[in-house]
């Protein structure tokens, strides 16, 4: 486990321990957060804890052509029960998924200064949020980070059954249109191999972020 100090630096990925625990300490100001996504790297640790860093492998991924839309949700699409907007709430999606139960976790990585460094991200135009509403409720959504045409999915939330999902694949059809060549969601779960996500190895993932990072293609209208 490498201890970093204040220098802009992190050790390579590769040398990453088994279960993807690369560093401890640092700090999460605006750029040292652009070099970790940037280097295939993101902070995860529980309030109080110090601030540690991961590059697991292998890597959850999803390219936008394999996305896979289940019949079911082919129709609460067609129903239109909801509105789905990007970059209108996101403080409070992050709060959402903060405080959103999940099985087999007993705390939360969206500590306070998480909280505080993606809000400034949002506010340079770097992180950025989906937005699923019932009327003027939030009833789902998503955060991440955009790298060129890679964006690093962060975390989602559902008030509602099948919300997160909308957000999901709201924003992946999005990206596809902007000719993205990834949506980096860093760990296994079912949720995201049911709607087509992978596990590859990182020197793939790697390779593939290193040649789609320096693009900025997000220009999604803000409502």
């Amino acid at each position: 486990m490498y201890l970093l100090d204040d220098n802009l630096t992190f050790p390579h990925p590769s040398l990453a321990n088994e279960d993807g625990s690369l560093a401890i300490g640092g700090n999460l100001n605006i750029e040292r957060l652009i070099l970790a996504y940037s280097n295939g790297i993101f902070p995860w640790f529980e309030e109080g804890e110090v601030i540690a860093w991961w590059s697991p492998n292998p890597r959850m991924v999803l390219y936008p052509n394999k996305l896979r839309v289940s019949k079911s949700m082919k129709k609460i699409i067609k129903q239109n029960l909801y509105e789905v907007t990007f970059d209108k709430a996101f403080v409070e999606v992050m709060e959402n998924c903060k405080a959103i139960f999940r099985i087999g976790q007993e705390g939360t990585w969206i500590t306070s200064d998480m909280k505080k460094a993606y809000l400034e991200l949002y506010n340079k135009g770097i992180a950025h949020s989906v937005e699923v509403w019932e009327g003027d409720k939030l009833v789902g959504g998503l955060y991440g980070v955009n790298i060129g045409k890679v964006f690093c999915g962060e975390s989602m939330f559902s008030k509602k059954s099948n919300t997160s999902k909308l957000a999901f694949i709201t924003l992946v059809r999005k990206l596809s249109e902007q000719d993205y060549h990834m949506i980096d969601c860093q760990m296994y779960t079912d949720h995201l191999a049911s709607l087509g996500a992978e596990e590859i190895y990182r020197e793939q993932f790697l390779s593939e972020l290193n040649k789609h990072r320096d693009s900025n293609p997000w220009n999604f209208k803000v409502v």
